[in-house]
């Protein structure tokens, strides 16, 4: 018997799971402290009225024979499906079928297990700073090389630095890339791509035949009406790419677990359809969502559910927009903010990220998440999220801007 080598490349533990234990550590020597959580990004906010009916429906229909669900579709149940693709495509124009839609617990472990479609030799292009997820699975997946201590990289990986002097956008490698994972709008920087920046990434993708795996979990915190809300509005983009969406921030389903991965029929490589293989993949590895949190999810699409959806998430910008211009003030540089919920700000004094977020645990008792542990472009920056309460964030606000 031998056990998966690649685990035992990983280097320390998750991101947040050391920034759980640090602030662990720090709370048990000071118990008074009254924390302040701006680091993970956890919504705060209950779910929407609509969506607590529907689930309390669905829950009543559990408890009589004649209504009683018990497995359901793998791929999701038809009433899900229907009403993301009418709503969150279609009306938008963009010719997605229910069936091009697969219902899951969460874009998380989608983005983990989309590489099970892929063999190990494929390059993978990733942004950074980036989201976590996508470099650990690859690596756990043995595509990722070895790690490199001092550069903060894996020597199989291709990094695609976004930094302040770029507008935090990748910039198409010169190398050839076979899967290209993108995050609009983006974790941990917040920034946004325009038409023009993802068109040429389709092209790109369609060229040489590249697959574009493209994180829309934020799509809803959109605010200007150029940018867009789906890779699937880019023309060509059904030939090249995948797309994640996620209710977690969009509906406050971060503790419910609902998701979803769109695959049109059009993708195909080696003479495969990466719909038909995921959905292969599903029916052998996954059960389904719970039919009750699907309902719940569901309700979202109804009118007062989305009215109610979208006044969490406008309170959630406020948060991010008060955070942005406090610190601002202050004299920090910050960027993000405007379509998203998070907020990137510059370490002053060229203070490294995780000292930084260290004094203002200590300090100011708010916690943040440092730079680095997205990346080695993510240094020298820390990321706050617009997730808390607003009189929360605006304190926490204050007492960073009484340190500095």
């Amino acid at each position: 018997m031998h056990i998966n080598e690649n685990f035992a490349k990983l280097p320390g533990s998750y991101l947040f799971s050391e920034i759980a234990r640090r602030v662990t550590a720090y709370n048990g020597e000071h118990p008074e402290a009254d924390l302040i959580r701006l680091g993970i990004g956890d919504v705060t906010l209950p779910l929407a009225p609509a969506v607590l009916e529907a689930m309390h429906k669905a829950v009543d229909e559990q408890g009589k024979a004649e209504t009683f669900r018990g497995y359901g579709p793998e791929q999701g149940w038809p009433f899900l499906r229907e009403a993301m693709a009418k709503y969150d495509f279609q009306a938008r124009g963009m010719d997605i079928s229910p069936e091009e839609i697969f219902i899951s617990d969460g874009a998380k472990s989608d983005c983990g297990n989309i590489v099970d479609l892929f063999q190990s030799g494929n390059k993978v292009a990733v942004c950074d700073p980036v989201y976590p997820v996508y470099v650990d699975s690859n690596a756990m997946a043995g595509r990722a090389g070895d790690y490199d201590a001092d550069t903060g990289r894996w020597t199989g990986l291709l990094y695609m630095p976004c930094t302040a002097e770029n507008g935090f956008l990748p910039e198409i490698p010169r190398e050839k890339a076979d899967l290209i994972y993108l995050c609009f709008p983006n974790n941990p920087t917040g920034g946004v791509a325009g038409r023009e920046v993802l068109q040429a990434w389709v092209d790109y993708a369609n060229d040489c035949g590249a697959v574009i795996l493209f994180d829309a979990a934020y799509e809803a915190f959109i605010t200007q009406p150029e940018i867009p809300h789906s890779i699937f509005e880019i023309p060509g983009a059904k030939t090249c790419a995948i797309e994640f969406r996620s209710f977690s921030k969009t509906a406050g389903f971060t503790g419910t677990r609902c998701a979803a991965t769109i695959i049109p029929k059009e993708l195909v490589r080696d003479g495969m359809s990466l719909r038909d293989m995921w959905n292969r993949r599903q029916c052998t590895k996954f059960n389904g969502a719970p039919y009750i949190v699907q309902r719940g999810a569901e309700a979202t699409y109804t009118e007062e559910g989305r009215k109610q959806v979208m006044e969490n998430i406008a309170y959630y910008l406020r948060n991010a927009g008060s955070i942005r211009a406090g610190l601002a003030e202050a004299g920090l540089t910050v960027s993000g903010g405007v379509d998203s919920p998070y907020v990137w700000v510059k370490t002053p004094d060229g203070v490294d990220s995780w000292s930084f977020f260290d004094t203002l645990l200590r300090e100011a008792n708010v916690v943040t998440t440092p730079g680095a542990g997205f990346g080695p472009s993510g240094e020298g920056y820390i990321r706050l999220t617009g997730f808390g309460g607003a009189e929360a964030t605006k304190r926490a606000v204050e007492r960073i801007r009484k340190i500095l």
